[in-house]
């Protein structure tokens, strides 16, 4: 086992994947200290700059002065605390559903909404570019799983009325089309009222993952469903480590939606709640996110910005409106030689390569945030651009020109 690992290991260097971790000595902001150096954060999810809110803190404080720090238990035996039990019922009022359920993580929540839903006589539909944990849990899942071209509602269509087998007209019993709100890496928001209008035409459910619309997208922050014009969708899971600032994420719904996955959801039944004290941060994260319509707006000017600045720099661009705003330069050895020349110039903005972008799209994932100066972004977009100039002339056999 060892020498093949040993070996999985030597290749991914080879091909500049290897992926590697930076250790952060400071609060999340958009200026980070790591490894005794201080940079220009670009990498960072916290879109409205929550994270280190005082009030988070605060709220925080309190709450472990009271609870003290672990839950001690899973939400089904002894783990559901005052506040675990009040965020959920903020959140359900907030997105407008019955109810809402906690999970630890993102992951967690759709792995569990995937697995403990479905059975073999049922249908997951997923978008190509779906998160990770999406494609994990309906791989796991009991149901069949189709993925259709990404954002193409055409594809979607297609798949939702192929039937169960190709030998026999039977169909199935449930059909769930299942994507994100957001997508992480490219950072395009999901066509909602189109896959709405086929979930409608062809007897189908629709989950959306909104981890990184939450916040950010729609009236007061409500997200993606708010923002593409629907009043709901049939599954919302969101985060809450993202634009709230805080850790774990919620799933909402119908009351059946939520007691089915209390009965049934293996990843939210056998873990240990969340801390109360992260529970608290996150309602206070909640509050602020309906009080402070500042930050929203500020982002908004933010993205708006980098927008204009990268398109006079000719910088290669990818197609979005939202935090995420990607730099596709295709080549492994291009992307990593960037991110290190960035880095060497005080400015973190890490590569992202394959596997999690497909092959030949690896990118700089540019992050924003409401924290970020006018400076600070005309700062990144000039680094950025003769970053890319500097490197591609270094990198042997590469073509890419501005």
């Amino acid at each position: 086992m060892w020498h093949k690992l040993q070996q999985r290991v030597e290749q991914r260097q080879a091909q500049s994947l290897l992926r590697q971790r930076l250790t952060v000595a400071s609060a999340q902001s958009c200026e980070l200290k790591v490894e005794g150096q201080g940079y220009l954060n670009f990498s960072s999810n916290d879109y409205l700059g929550l994270a280190n809110h005082p009030k988070m803190i605060e709220a925080m404080q309190h709450a472990a002065k009271d609870y003290g720090v672990g839950a001690g238990a899973s939400h089904l035996i002894v783990g559901h605390s005052h506040h675990h039990h009040a965020l959920e019922q903020e959140l359900a009022d907030f997105v407008g559903a019955e109810r809402a359920l906690l999970f630890s993580t993102g992951y967690m929540a759709n792995f569990g909404v995937l697995t403990s839903l479905l059975d073999k006589q049922d249908l997951i539909v997923q978008d190509k570019l779906n998160h990770a944990s999406l494609i994990d849990g309906g791989l796991a899942s009991e149901a069949k799983m189709r993925r259709y071209a990404h954002n193409d509602t055409e594809a979607l269509q297609r798949q939702l009325q192929s039937p169960l087998s190709t030998d026999t007209n039977s169909t199935f019993e449930t059909k769930l089309v299942v994507t994100d709100g957001v997508f992480s890496m490219d950072g395009d928001i999901a066509p909602l009222q189109s896959i709405h209008q086929v979930c409608q035409q062809t007897s189908a459910q629709l989950m959306v993952d909104d981890a990184h619309g939450f916040g950010v997208l729609g009236q007061q922050g409500k997200g993606t469903v708010s923002h593409c014009g629907l009043p709901s969708c049939d599954i919302y899971m969101a985060t809450l480590g993202k634009a709230l600032g805080g850790f774990g994420a919620f799933v909402a719904g119908s009351s059946l939606l939520i007691e089915s996955l209390i009965q049934f959801a293996r990843s939210y039944i056998y873990t240990t709640a969340m801390p109360p004290a992260i529970a608290a941060a996150n309602r206070m994260g909640l509050k602020l996110l309906q009080q402070e319509d500042w930050r929203r707006e500020q982002l908004n000017k933010n993205i708006a910005l980098f927008k204009q600045l990268a398109k006079q720099a000719n910088l290669p661009l990818m197609q979005s409106d939202t935090a995420i705003q990607p730099i596709l330069l295709k080549s492994n050895e291009l992307v990593a030689k960037v991110s290190a020349e960035l880095k060497q110039q005080g400015i973190l903005a890490l590569a992202i390569r394959p596997p999690t972008v497909p092959v030949n799209s690896a990118r700089l994932r540019i992050t924003l945030t409401a924290q970020h100066s006018e400076e600070q972004i005309v700062r990144l977009v000039e680094v950025l651009q003769k970053s890319v100039q500097v490197v591609s002339k270094q990198v042997a056999n590469q073509t890419y020109e501005l």
